[in-house]
């Protein structure tokens, strides 16, 4: 049977957008397009533009990116009429959002700099709103998002750019259709698009079921007006089906009662934004007279303030200023975020309690995030109790059961008993299906001697000090980290965190990572943060992890410490970090020290964080890959503390590593079975170590049969065996990738030597140059679209100091072993995708320069010399190529590596000698963008 062709796709799709109410018409080119929007806006409006009307206000649609465009759209555009008067033009109506004009349209043609044809088109009120391509069965959905991306730099600013207006993609090949938002192609990532589901989070894959749910025009208008963010940061986020279904059950609730709720939606699937939306929108009803957003000020890092803000700027005050909150509930503030702290001291003093008294018996909403932890004190009966109209609802990722729930002085109260009824679920097996976070890899280190005869000892059954805080045990397990941390996180692309039992327990790990890189046997950098207050609560309690408590210590006496040891050694570790960072915390300043921590945490600059109970809930980086486990975990505490390494990232951030020095396997089976279940376990952990390596020799009989031999990669007569070629090796690097993170990874258990993949690979990435030159000519080629995967390839320890020791070795070695070294160097050359730039100069050096040096010991310094002379001869060769002037061309590759933006296309005008045409001022800035970026990857990056 054959594809199903595009264009009978399109055709299908078409006619059943008509049928869903969309009005067809045709449009060719951006003539007929700006014709129709003068008609449409005419009859949204009920009005008549004159042409001068109209010149003013296709103007006014014409000016701004993306981003200004969307604000733009839900804004009212003025103009002056014919007789002086204002005039105002609604482009969209957001408040009743089914009373809009509907039409599609498809091979839309736009020139830019290139021509393109666009598939089908949907326009309301006559703007391009919502763009639709189409690949043809059988083909991957990401050729079609790369294909839009191209559109974006080749056509969709063109003109009036009109086309800038589209607030959603649809990409679809027949049986797999996702959305996802508009923004510049640098800030889109196809991790970040969505299959539509529905409430019960079953995803709708068919193009023909997403269009009847998704396309039906009265839905389509409420996403566009209601449930894309704009956030500070210029960026549009549009929310997911689950996201959707939980804020619009929350604002049924508020609308037709006063119960609760709570919202299951599990650890790093974005119940933040869900929270903040539900938020912004009650905010609109009239008998709301407020909505609080109330998270636990452990949350309030640097990322989440920023987060917070950037969703409503200056919404958060992150200081404990507790009267700034008083004001905003005693005035005309409608939408507060606060803490639960500052809530709590607001309606307990009296200072406080008399200027927010008014607000009893008023109706407040408040919405509580990561409720598992923050509602279960007194402070929920206190709110409660204060004001007695309020209506509250809950977010959390790992709710509190009867089986999970802790005693404490109020007795055992789940998360069913504070907020009634659950509004929506989406659980951490939806999550990992519909690719939103990641599984997790456990591997159960044995850590414990046991005599002959006991096998599977649980390490929990031998809870004694003796044995859990023996040196020779805590030394293995550092050991273990050292040797195996590089693996574990991808050559420390990644960060990890180191969870333990107590403090004193962490003071001994902290300790023996230090003495061990003073001996020189690491260069890990290691941090630590932990509380050292007294009566702390018992940390076995049911797997519970206590919320830590960030009052000023030092205004203590040392007598409430638990023990001075404790905070004398923090004082110590803290001066180890402050050498480290150049900074100057003390615990004086715990908090900022706190808030610092988790900033370098999330920039990578800590690559391992010990903790026993700070960061383990509610910390949210999608750069750290690995928790390293030595600590009792259980129930929700367990979920927690392993969902802070699966956020997703990229191809290389495969799962989340989570390496257990306890036997923690019936915990997080009955973890996982709590909060998903039994089912589940093997949808949430990754398959054992042999079965990838059975995943990995079906890749490498799919490799094989297309090229039997790497030399046969060559003999691919067409693109089409190119590409099945580039699609087969790219799975065997994705197993390649998570194979690689197992402690017992050996290139001897798999079905093809290291050497003849990295031949392969050299194959695979000679495709790639081939094809970037291609396309840098302006040669049209089925592998435009596909997605290399560079980063599965890219390895930071082999760089251009990596290839000086080789070289150094060269050097030294007999004239016998040259040659072999000589192949080694020239392998790894064309291996190393930040080193094949490099190979031609690299190979030049040994040939030219290597011989006339007297002592390996100057092979660096030769090298750096013979580098920078061809460094100016390139630069020197591309301002004369392209004509461009020297010093300023020096000036701009300056600024961009020091900015790290790209320059403008004006700023590369400005280098040239002579401007080009308007028409030709797009290709030429872009050719030499292309030229400055190949100058930097050779010169510049993986320099080491």
């Amino acid at each position: 049977m054959t594809t199903q062709p595009e264009y009978i796709l399109e055709e299908n799709l078409v006619d059943q957008l008509e049928a869903l109410g969309y009005a067809k018409v045709s449009i060719k080119d951006e003539v007929e397009l700006i014709a129709n929007l003068k008609g449409q806006l005419e009859k949204h409006n009920k009005t008549v533009f004159s042409e001068a009307d109209f010149t003013q206000i296709l103007n006014q649609l014409s000016k701004g990116n993306i981003y200004e465009k969307a604000k733009t759209l839900r804004d009212r555009i003025t103009y002056t009429k014919d007789n002086g008067e204002t005039g105002y033009v609604e482009l969209i109506n957001q408040v009743h959002w089914c009373k809009n004009q509907y039409q599609v349209t498809h091979q839309v043609t736009m020139e830019g700099s290139y021509k393109n044809r666009y598939d089908v088109t949907i326009l309301i009120n006559g703007l391009p709103l919502v763009q639709i391509e189409l690949k043809k069965r059988g083909l991957e959905m990401k050729e079609a998002f790369n294909q839009i991306n191209r559109y974006e730099r080749h056509s969709f600013s063109s003109g009036s750019g009109l086309f800038q207006y589209v607030q959603l993609f649809v990409i679809s090949n027949g049986v797999n259709t996702k959305y996802f938002a508009n923004n510049p192609v640098k800030a889109r990532s196809f991790k970040q698009t969505f299959f539509w589901a529905d409430r019960e989070n079953n995803i709708i894959t068919q193009l023909s079921d997403f269009a009847t749910a998704f396309l039906e025009p009265c839905h389509l208008s409420k996403m566009i007006t209601k449930y894309i963010v704009l956030n500070t940061s210029n960026i549009l986020m549009v929310l997911r089906p689950y996201q959707y279904y939980a804020t619009e059950a929350i604002v049924e609730r508020v609308k037709n009662s006063n119960k609760f709720g709570y919202v299951w939606h599990t650890t790093g699937s974005g119940k933040t934004l869900t929270s903040f939306k539900a938020a912004q929108i009650l905010t609109n009803l009239g008998d709301v007279l407020k909505v609080v957003f109330v998270v636990d000020r452990k949350d309030l890092d640097y990322q989440t303030i920023k987060e917070f803000n950037s969703f409503s700027e200056g919404s958060i005050d992150a200081t404990d200023n507790t009267s700034k909150l008083v004001r905003q509930l005693a005035d005309e503030t409608k939408l507060i975020v606060t803490t639960i702290q500052k809530l709590n001291t607001a309606i307990s003093k009296p200072k406080h309690m008399a200027k927010v008294d008014k607000l009893k018996n008023e109706r407040i909403v408040f919405i509580f995030d990561e409720c598992h932890r923050s509602q279960f004190g007194d402070t929920h009966n206190a709110i409660k109790g204060y004001f007695e109209n309020a209506q509250m609802f809950g977010f959390t990722g790992t709710p509190i059961f009867a089986d999970n729930s802790v005693k404490n002085k109020l007795g055992r109260r789940t998360t069913k008993d504070l907020f009634e009824e659950c509004l929506h679920k989406y659980v951490i097996t939806d999550a990992i299906r519909d690719r939103n976070v990641l599984k997790f890899s456990i591997e159960y280190m044995n850590t414990v001697k046991v005599k002959e005869g006991i096998v599977d000892i649980k390490v929990e059954d031998i809870n004694t000090a003796e044995v859990l805080e023996a040196p020779e045990r805590l030394e293995n397990n550092v050991d273990f980290i050292i040797n195996n941390h590089n693996r574990k996180t991808h050559n420390r692309r990644f960060t990890a965190i180191l969870c333990v039992q107590n403090v004193k327990t962490l003071i001994k790990y902290y300790e023996l990572f230090q003495t061990k890189k003073e001996a020189g046997e690491h260069d890990l950098k290691v941090a630590t943060i932990y509380s050292y207050q007294a009566n702390q609560l018992d940390e076995d309690a049911q797997g519970f992890i206590p919320d830590e408590d960030y009052e000023d210590f030092a205004a203590e006496p040392s007598s409430k410490y638990d023990s001075k040891h404790t905070r004398d050694k923090l004082e110590e570790f803290i001066g180890d970090y402050n050498r480290m960072f150049k900074t100057n915390y003390s615990t004086n300043e715990f908090y900022s020290y706190y808030k610092d921590i988790g900033k370098r945490v999330k920039n990578k600059q800590v690559d391992i964080l010990l903790v026993v109970n700070m960061f383990l809930t509610g910390f949210d980086s999608k750069l750290l890959n690995t928790i390293y486990v030595d600590k009792n975990l259980k129930h929700h505490g367990l979920i927690q503390a392993y969902s802070r390494t699966n956020r997703i990232l990229d191809e290389v951030k495969s799962q989340g590593n989570v390496v257990a020095f306890r036997n923690l396997k019936e915990a997080t089976d009955e973890a996982i079975t709590l909060f998903s279940n039994k089912e589940a376990i093997e949808e949430i952990i990754v398959q054992p170590y042999e079965d990838y390596i059975e995943k990995f020799d079906e890749a490498v009989e799919r490799v094989k049969a297309i090229a039997p031999t790497f030399d046969s990669v060559n003999d691919l007569v067409s693109e089409a065996e190119e590409l099945e070629f580039v699609k087969a090796f790219r799975e065997l690097m994705r197993v390649k990738n998570v194979l690689g993170t197992f402690t017992e990874f050996s290139f001897e258990d798999l079905g093809m030597d290291e050497q003849t993949f990295e031949n392969y690979k050299s194959k695979y990435l000679d495709l790639y140059d081939t094809i970037r030159s291609e396309t840098q000519k302006e040669k049209v080629s089925i592998l435009n679209d596909i997605d290399f995967e560079l980063e599965l390839i890219r390895r930071d320890e082999i760089n251009v100091t990596y290839i000086l020791t080789l070289l150094a070795k060269l050097h030294d070695s007999e004239p016998k072993e040259q040659e072999g070294q000589r192949k080694a160097i020239s392998d790894i050359l064309a291996s190393e995708t930040q080193l094949r730039s490099k190979k031609e100069l690299i190979e030049k050096f040994i040939e030219e320069n290597l011989p006339l040096i007297t002592d390996s010991e100057l092979v660096a310094n030769e090298f750096e010399s013979f580098w920078t002379v061809e460094k100016k001869k390139a630069i020197l060769g591309l301002a004369k190529e392209e004509g461009l002037e020297y010093n300023k061309l020096v000036d701009l590759v300056s600024n961009f590596l020091f900015t790290e933006k790209e320059p403008l296309r004006d700023e590369i005008i400005a280098v040239m000698h002579e401007r080009p045409s308007l028409k030709d001022r797009a290709t030429s800035s872009g050719r030499i963008l292309n030229k400055i970026k190949d100058f930097i990857e050779t010169f510049i990056d993986g320099m080491g």
